[in-house]
């Protein structure tokens, strides 16, 4: 993600005027319907069909995935307008006639952007991520008014795929070679024998990252959530892994005590409504000389308005999804999404821990690593 541009820095103190306010209100109301007409093209298939199938026409984009000529027609030529896609006229006489004749093409960046999960620039699951959020706006609103919450299984299948088909390709692609330049964590992980726990599994993509990092290692997940079990089980079978990789209904508690040599966190201290008990019982299942590696989002260190791009993002999911799931069980402690380097330093400490070391991991997407000391 991009810094705070120097404009930005310069004015930050400057109070906006009523147009700047009301063209930002503008800007973000555009972005929401590409977020959300994004996230319609993913679900329903157009974008995998245009690009498999070729350029199409409303009706013979509808054929193809199912779905209602007109809605598909309205569909591509927003697409069109807001720049996603490629459009070609056809040979037609009248107004009707043009508009069906209409050929529409997803061009080769946004083949990559919305439909490859392998690629890095994946990102039609973040869009995913928002249109489940905003199903729940009705639950967020009676929340923020109480004080309640809104838990992660309420948020249904658009956030919990989403989040997981967003990390996939981190994992598989960038999470070897990143764990490899850790060469105390690498060396033991090599061992024979290895015993690897991965807290707050989610679908399982970074326990099968792992199990194929590391072939003589057995991987157990863990997770409080029976959905993201099922879909992490499911993963692993459809990759090869379950004779290595299980996963397990279950939080960090169920730990057995000196069993593992490294205990993986990703992306989930922050969700956690008692991080520090987590924490502990993690510590506790750690083998001698084993480690703690906690994976969390790679925020300021402190509090800047405005924020950069990252910033501007991690507290618009802590609004919408994290906090609000955090704030879903009884005494939370309701850390959100922006959870900032002293905050999990305060949490490790208080689990007995030594302190927190950022490892030598960059440019690996939204996310920061963190070794705990012991």
């Amino acid at each position: 993600m991009s810094q705070p541009s120097q404009q930005s820095q310069d004015h930050e103190h400057t109070t906006p005027t009523a147009e700047a306010v009301a063209q930002r209100v503008l800007d973000a109301s555009l972005g929401m319907v590409d977020a959300l007409a994004i996230h319609l093209g993913d679900r329903l298939g157009w974008y995998r069909q245009l690009r498999d199938g070729g350029p199409a026409t409303a009706a013979e984009l509808a054929q193809r995935s199912g779905t209602n000529e007109r809605y598909t027609r309205e569909w591509l030529e927003q697409q069109a307008v807001t720049g996603i896609l490629s459009v070609a006229s056809g040979p037609a006489d009248g107004v009707d006639a043009a508009a069906r004749e209409r050929r529409f093409s997803i061009p080769p960046g946004a083949v990559e952007a919305l439909t490859d999960e392998g690629s890095l620039n994946y990102l039609a699951p973040l869009a995913r991520m928002f249109a489940g959020a905003a199903v729940q706006l009705p639950s967020l609103l009676d929340a923020y008014r109480t004080g309640g919450g809104v838990g992660w299984s309420d948020f249904g299948a658009d956030a919990r795929e989403s989040q997981a088909d967003m990390n996939r390709p981190w994992f598989e692609s960038v999470l070897p070679g990143a764990l490899r330049g850790i060469e105390h964590l690498d060396a033991r992980l090599r061992l024979p024998g290895a015993r690897i726990a991965d807290v707050g599994a989610g679908g399982g993509w970074s326990s099968i990252a792992l199990a194929r990092a590391y072939p003589n290692a057995t991987v157990e997940g863990f997770d409080v959530d029976p959905a993201s079990v099922k879909l992490a089980t499911v993963n692993a079978t459809h990759a090869g892994m379950q004779d290595r990789v299980s996963f397990w209904e279950a939080d960090a508690k169920a730990l057995p005590a000196a069993s593992y040599d490294a205990v993986f966190a990703f992306e989930c201290i922050h969700d956690l409504p008692h991080p520090v008990e987590v924490l502990a019982a993690a510590r506790q299942a750690l083998a001698p000389h084993g480690t703690v590696i906690v994976m969390d989002e790679a925020v300021a260190d402190t509090f800047t308005a405005p924020g950069d791009e990252l910033e501007r993002l991690m507290y618009g999911v802590s609004l919408l999804v994290c906090l609000p799931d955090g704030m879903s069980h009884k005494l939370s402690t309701a850390t959100g999404t922006v959870m900032r380097r002293d905050v999990l330093h305060a949490y490790a400490v208080a689990a007995g821990f030594a302190g927190i070391r950022t490892l030598p991991i960059e440019d690996f997407g939204f996310w920061r690593f963190y070794e705990l000391l012991r």
